[in-house]
């Protein structure tokens, strides 16, 4: 009766284990050890590996076997052909204690990444360029025996959170020379964040597969440039339906910077008198012509047409100069140069329209 009750102790019954399997009880775990304690597994014993899931064996130190998902008999018939050791399968002639790692292959998203701080870039257009930029990612692990041996090792369980760190720390080392070896100009990136991301994971890519993990996902949700960097990205944006004719855009810019200017001058030169508004286009064509010097050759990606000749500074009479009396010839010798400058596109339609009504005022 004593050897009896003996046999059905828990001592005996837990010396042998029929099943391996491993449910997840919680999100975030990369790799979990079956707690083999003082057990061995018996032979014919079943692993049951789960849809997004692989085990692998380790015998006496090194790795035996890989298995994917699926329920195995563990004896040496049905043994999977890929193995690791020579005689691995030989152990299951008899019950043998090894110690069996479970890992998750799902995909770990909404992984966060970002720029703590501005980070400087190497850009062939601009030299040096401080940035923020912050997004997410997604991987799972592609490679279980790797990323035992590299990374997750004999611990108990290994997660999430614990190697974080390292593919954060993964992607920021990796974001500057995903734009030098994209060779596109960094404002093309920063204007599709789409290509930015597609360039940023295929640098990521090798890095993360050197440690058993694939990267599924990346994306750009925000990329902060230098104020005067994004203004001349907005410009480059504005540009857009004009093409890479650099002659209209140096139009364009002289266009832009007329109406300023030209408010700026006008209340200098007399309140809104004939001589204020000669004065403010010639300071604003003037102006418009050395912003548009300037950013010829920092925009990126447009090419630089023939010379130009330097549009005329506006004339202004000497008649006018000093507002003692305002000629009808006068008036129409300004709206001639006006119409000179509309034809030229320097002037739109509208700023012609207005310019012209109140010259026509002062005759009134």
């Amino acid at each position: 009766m004593a050897l009896f009750d003996f046999l059905k102790s828990d001592f005996v019954k837990k010396q042998f284990i029929d099943i391996l399997q491993w449910t997840e009880d919680s999100d975030g775990t990369l790799a979990w050890r079956y707690p083999m304690a003082d057990m061995e597994i018996q032979n014919g014993g079943t692993l049951v590996v789960r849809e997004s899931q692989m085990a692998v064996f380790v015998n006496e130190g090194q790795v035996a076997d890989v298995f994917g998902p699926g329920t195995y008999k563990l004896t040496t018939q049905t043994l999977p052909v890929l193995t690791y050791l020579k005689n691995w399968d030989k152990l299951f002639e008899s019950p043998f204690k090894s110690d069996v790692y479970f890992f998750s292959t799902r995909q770990q998203i909404d992984q966060k990444w970002g720029t703590p701080q501005p980070i400087t870039i190497r850009d062939k257009d601009f030299g040096a360029v401080r940035l923020r930029a912050f997004g997410n990612y997604a991987y799972r692990v592609a490679d279980p025996k790797l990323f035992h041996t590299e990374i997750s090792g004999t611990r108990e369980a290994y997660t999430v959170a614990e190697v974080d760190g390292q593919l954060r720390g993964l992607v920021l080392q990796n974001i500057s020379n995903a734009i030098a070896s994209s060779g596109v100009p960094f404002l093309d990136l920063a204007a599709n964040q789409l290509m930015f991301a597609n360039a940023l994971s295929k640098e990521l890519e090798p890095a993360f597969a050197k440690i058993g993990l694939k990267l599924e996902t990346l994306t750009v949700q925000n990329l902060s440039l230098p104020e005067e960097l994004q203004k001349l990205l907005d410009q480059k944006i504005g540009m857009g339906m004009i093409g890479n004719d650099m002659g209209k855009f140096m139009q364009y810019q002289t266009a832009q910077a007329i109406p300023q200017f030209a408010a700026a001058a006008g209340q200098a030169g007399g309140g809104g008198s004939v001589a204020g508004d000669a004065m403010g286009l010639g300071a604003g064509m003037a102006m418009g012509q050395l912003l548009a010097q300037n950013l010829q050759s920092g925009l990126g990606g447009m090419h630089a047409a023939p010379p130009q000749a330097p549009v005329a500074a506006v004339s202004i009479p000497a008649s006018v100069a000093t507002p003692v009396g305002i000629s009808p010839d006068e008036v129409m010798s300004t709206l001639e140069k006006l119409a000179d400058l509309k034809a030229k596109g320097i002037l739109t339609q509208e700023e012609f329209d207005a310019k012209k009504a109140e010259l026509l005022k002062k005759l009134v």
